[in-house]
């Protein structure tokens, strides 16, 4: 948004000095055309007074007319650079035009790929929150089987209820010690004969 501001103050400067630049050129022009009706006017006043044979008035009308005509060619010189500008200026304008249409769609572009990251971001959320609220209920879920799994331990005969918090690595050795309890028991009433 900075970029198209600078170049369309850019722009206007442009535009502005190329209104200017066309100001003074129709200026030049109408001086030039002044100057020409100066010079036909002094040109038959010229031929009027050649008649007369009037010596010194015909060198001082050939001084005004030599001084009109360098003149002349001033103004036409100076017509000719105010061309020349008017048709840099036009090209600067078009270059500014041109850059403001494509930093435009570079930010119809960028806002774009914003709004798409945008609707990324909230697709991740939402997936975010239904992860957490499943892994919530996983945790319960497990937290639950776990407290029955303590709770069938340490409810057996012979064993003594935790008095603190209990490890998993309890848990499994009091597991793995009324397994092996069962399997010694089963083991005897075999060799007893028992079924």
């Amino acid at each position: 948004t900075g970029t198209i501001s600078s170049l369309q103050r850019q722009l206007e400067i442009q535009e502005s000095q190329l209104r200017r630049t066309k100001s003074e050129k129709e200026m030049l022009q109408k001086k030039l055309i002044e100057r020409e009706n100066q010079l036909q006017a002094m040109s038959t006043k010229f031929c009027s007074l050649r008649e007369q044979k009037h010596e010194e008035l015909m060198v001082t009308i050939e001084k005004e007319n030599c001084s009109l005509r360098q003149v002349v060619t001033e103004q036409e010189s100076k017509l000719a650079e105010q061309n020349k500008l008017i048709s840099e200026l036009q090209g600067t304008v078009s270059q500014l035009q041109a850059e403001v249409l494509t930093s435009r769609c570079h930010i119809h572009k960028q806002q774009r790929a914003q709004e798409a990251i945008q609707r990324q971001a909230e697709t991740l959320q939402h997936r975010e929150l239904q992860t957490r609220v499943a892994l919530e209920c996983i945790t319960s879920r497990f937290e639950r089987y776990r407290s029955k799994i303590i709770q069938a331990t340490f409810s057996t005969a012979g064993s003594k209820p935790p008095q603190a918090e209990v490890t998993d690595e309890e848990v499994l050795e009091a597991m793995q010690k009324i397994i092996n309890e069962r399997m010694e028991f089963h083991q005897m009433l075999k060799q007893k004969g028992v079924k």
